[in-house]
């Protein structure tokens, strides 16, 4: 009984990590589309934040890919994808903020993110190096 309970709450964790990871992808795609196209583009190109925005959509949509991917590779490795969502939201945010708004303030959270971020990966490659072969 117990077991199935918390194959349960295993099965509800992965909907919820699937559910975020796409929340996180969309919302790159479209931040992205609308840094590329009409007011905001003219807006973040009149402000030189163009490379701003474009750097958090990419790191937005990278990570998103790997919020995606992390539960099938390790499973129970809620820290590393808890670093990376933190990391993304905290980075990638930031920078639109700065870009959208022009507010340098916003610049110097983003290494809160970026540091979330290395966290994140490190903690992946000291779970793969721990992982025993076959798993």
């Amino acid at each position: 009984m117990a077991q199935e309970r918390s194959e349960e709450a295993a099965k509800g964790r992965a909907r919820k990590r699937t559910a975020a990871a796409g929340l996180a992808g969309a919302i790159g795609v479209v931040l992205g589309a609308l840094g590329a196209h009409g007011p905001l583009e003219v807006m973040l190109r009149e402000n030189g934040r163009i490379d701003v925005w474009e750097t958090a959509v990419f790191y937005n949509l990278l990570h998103a890919a790997v919020l995606l991917a992390l539960p099938a590779v390790l499973p129970a490795a809620r820290g590393p994808w808890l670093c990376i969502g933190a990391g993304t939201t905290i980075f990638s945010g930031s920078l639109y903020l700065l870009a959208g708004m022009n507010v340098p303030v916003f610049g110097a959270v983003a290494p809160v993110g970026g540091v979330l971020l290395i966290a994140g990966w490190l903690w992946i490659a000291v779970a793969g190096l721990r992982r025993k072969p076959g798993h």
